[in-house]
């Protein structure tokens, strides 16, 4: 199993980080220690002081498959599910600035949390999906999958033409503007369509 990660799929978030608009889906990969299920807390790690959160609607693939045409893509996920892609920000950036590259960032043990996974067909259009993170009660994201930049469905058409995908992977799409800092003790609640799916804290 593995997790595959798009970056800058929304336009606004990729300018609050001051960030290029692609013109192709940007990926990169965390491995499964990554992985953090089942609301377990997250440990805020101690090589980093600025730990981001961004929040992402996660397909899990349920086939396997290379160089997928898009109009056959549909078929190689059946469910949804929403998770968060925790950055080092501090660390990331540091990286960039030497022009070397930042998995120390993006891909540590527990980076990923994961939610609930649902059934797509639960929703009318999947294209047309609302979701949402409140932190301690406040809503921080919300995000809609109608301002994504590359779809699902063209994610993995240009991801399949690099990386095979087996069943188990797991692919974040993307997360939209509204990035920002954890601490310690915070509580994170993750919606797509008002339905919870994913509920854990900071430690």
């Amino acid at each position: 199993m593995k997790i595959i990660c798009i970056g800058r799929n929304y336009r606004e978030h990729a300018k609050e980080l001051n960030n290029a608009v692609p013109e192709k889906p940007v990926f990169f990969m965390k491995p499964d220690t990554a992985l953090l299920k089942d609301n377990k807390p997250f440990y805020y790690p101690d090589f980093s002081k600025e730990v981001h959160y961004e929040t992402e609607i996660v397909l899990k693939i349920h086939r396997n498959g290379k160089h997928i045409e898009e109009k056959f893509a549909h078929k190689y996920y059946e469910e949804i599910g929403i998770g968060i892609d925790f950055t080092a920000r501090d660390l990331q950036t540091e990286q960039k600035k030497k022009g070397l590259p930042w998995e120390i960032a993006k891909a540590f043990d527990g980076a990923a949390p994961i939610g609930r996974f649902v059934n797509k067909n639960n929703f009318p259009d999947i294209n047309d999906l609302n979701f949402s993170l409140k932190i301690n009660g406040e809503l921080r994201q919300q995000g809609h999958t109608a301002d994504m930049m590359f779809s699902f469905d063209h994610i993995i058409t240009y991801v399949s033409q690099f990386v095979s995908l087996k069943t188990g992977d797991l692919i974040f799409t993307g997360t939209p503007s509204g990035v920002g800092p954890t601490k310690i003790n915070d509580h994170f609640e993750a919606f797509i369509e008002g339905e919870k799916l994913l509920d854990f804290y900071v430690k």
